[in-house]
């Protein structure tokens, strides 16, 4: 279930902090982030973020398109290794 709209987004307040301070010093430097949970607004747009997937932290550059969704959309947290019965696939990368 979605969150409520009178509620508004949720963005955890050290986020915004950091953010805010990166943006007066003028500095293009990665903010390290942990709360995937948290929803990218739009005074984000043009930082970098480091979204931590559990083992280390993904760069993410903010665009305006990505304006509402959340930051652990944008680090995957599992590697697909492809499937462990795919036969066809193995053969094809062998004879191409």
């Amino acid at each position: 279930m979605a969150r409520s709209v009178s509620k508004g987004p949720f963005v955890d307040g050290y986020l915004l902090r950091k953010a805010e301070t990166v943006r007066n010093s003028g500095r293009n430097e990665i903010i390290r982030i942990w709360s995937r949970r948290s929803t990218i607004l739009p005074q984000f747009v043009g930082l970098t973020f480091g979204v931590h997937n559990g083992q280390k932290h993904i760069p993410v550059n903010v665009t305006e398109d990505m304006i509402g969704h959340k930051f652990g959309e944008f680090a995957p947290t599992r590697t697909f290794h492809g499937h462990s019965g795919d036969k066809k696939a193995v053969r094809a990368k062998t004879t191409a």
